[in-house]
């Protein structure tokens, strides 16, 4: 179990598993110090049957280009007339709820489920950020947020020639 290490002295050090239970171990640390903070990861919040008692919160993927930043979230199972996408003094959020019904009928038995969760998500945007040029899409469970730079900021960036020493 040889892992790799960052310089002693340093205060936070790097390691890089060279197996596989290696990776599997260091995976379960990652999901139980997530547990013990209280934040279960999206979707598996919505495994234990709803009613809101914990926080949910959507991962994001966040990309950045030369003219916008992609801010894209997974939401399964959620209708996009429940998701509300909002930006107010730079800080961009994403709110849902999330409705799930099931119904069976049998012979024997009759069946009905209910369960619901609420998710918010904010995010503070750069300054380079125009908030009247953010635009949302919703698809296939997967809500895609692009926000537009300021001219200003496009062109702010300048290449830099590197030369020998």
């Amino acid at each position: 179990m040889a892992k790799a290490e960052v310089a002693k002295g340093s205060e936070t050090s790097v390691s890089r598993p060279t197996d596989f239970f290696s990776a599997m171990r260091d995976e379960m640390d990652r999901v139980f110090d997530q547990f013990e903070r209280g934040f279960p990861r999206w979707p598996s919040a919505w495994r234990r049957g709803g009613g809101g008692a914990a926080p949910m919160s959507p991962e994001l993927d966040v990309r950045e280009n030369a003219d916008a930043i992609t801010i894209e979230a997974e939401l399964p199972g959620v209708d996009e007339k429940d998701i509300s996408v909002t930006v107010a003094n730079g800080m961009l959020t994403i709110k849902g709820e999330k409705k799930q019904e099931k119904e069976e009928r049998n012979e024997n038995y009759y069946l009905a489920e209910r369960s619901y969760g609420t998710f918010q998500r904010s995010l503070r945007l750069p300054e380079s950020i125009d908030d009247s040029k953010v635009e949302a899409k919703f698809a296939k469970g997967v809500l895609k947020i692009t926000a537009a730079k300021r001219p200003e900021a496009v062109k702010a960036e300048r290449r830099i020639e590197i030369k020998k020493a």
